[in-house]
């Protein structure tokens, strides 16, 4: 293949502009916001789960509260009426007398109990409701946090994007000047390769697969003509010779 030594020096440049334009995407690809948003979503899952258990588990402790304190506020009217009618001298019999004042006593040391009760469950659900305002605390902060990291991620992916169509159009604008049969193999080559059909010579060592020319590869590229479009026998890539191939 002949193409004009100004033909393949433009390969070069599309060359860069497409190695430029992987970049970009192995950029876009590997962000380190991508890897915190998903950590971080990570994280508010599971502080989700942990929140709404621990929801659970006060709004339960409530309900036991409640309970509790409805069981205590029964004896203790059942108590209140029994000392009421002790104290009205409605009851005569001495063995009715003794019964009830000895449920009085039963009932004075059941609400003593239930009352301990009520103090433990009271315990239980102001510590479950510090555990909720914690977890509550968390999960805003991280959240937060991952509105940051989102933010900047789209803001990282603009300017990704913004360079990149800069680059294409420079690229079609170059490509458009090379010949098309040049940049047909080009093409080609650089999809089988890698993403690189077209590397420099630079004294005397191909740049596409950074192996040195032997003497007689070496000669080979001095005897072409200056038109003739060299490969690389390593990487079969066209070989682009400058004036700093060695030559």
């Amino acid at each position: 293949m002949k193409a004009a030594p100004a033909d393949q020096i433009r390969l070069l440049e599309v060359q860069a502009l497409d190695s430029r334009l992987a970049q970009l995407e192995h950029k876009r690809k590997n962000l380190p916001e991508h890897a915190e948003i998903e950590r971080l979503g990570s994280d508010v899952t599971q502080l989700r789960d942990l929140l709404v258990a621990a929801q659970t588990e006060e709004s339960d402790t409530a309900r036991e509260q409640t309970k509790a304190e409805q069981d205590v506020d029964q004896v203790r009217k059942r108590a209140v009426r029994d000392q009421e009618r002790l104290d009205s001298g409605a009851v005569s019999s001495p063995k009715d007398l003794e019964n009830l004042q000895r449920e009085i006593t039963s009932l004075a040391k059941r609400q003593s109990d239930l009352e301990d009760v009520v103090l433990e469950v009271m315990e239980r659900r102001e510590g479950l409701q510090e555990r909720v305002q914690e977890l509550a605390g968390r999960l805003e902060s991280v959240q937060a946090k991952a509105g940051e990291s989102e933010e900047r991620r789209s803001t990282a992916l603009r300017e990704i994007d913004a360079e990149g169509s800069t680059v294409v159009k420079e690229r079609e604008i170059i490509a458009g000047s090379v010949p098309a049969d040049l940049m047909k193999l080009y093409d080609k080559l650089r999809g089988q390769s890698g993403g690189v059909g077209a590397a420099r010579l630079y004294q005397k060592r191909c740049e596409g697969c950074r192996l040195e020319l032997n003497i007689t590869e070496l000669n080979e590229v001095r005897a072409a003509a200056a038109d003739e479009v060299v490969r690389c026998e390593n990487c079969r890539r066209i070989l682009v010779r400058t004036p700093e191939s060695g030559l």
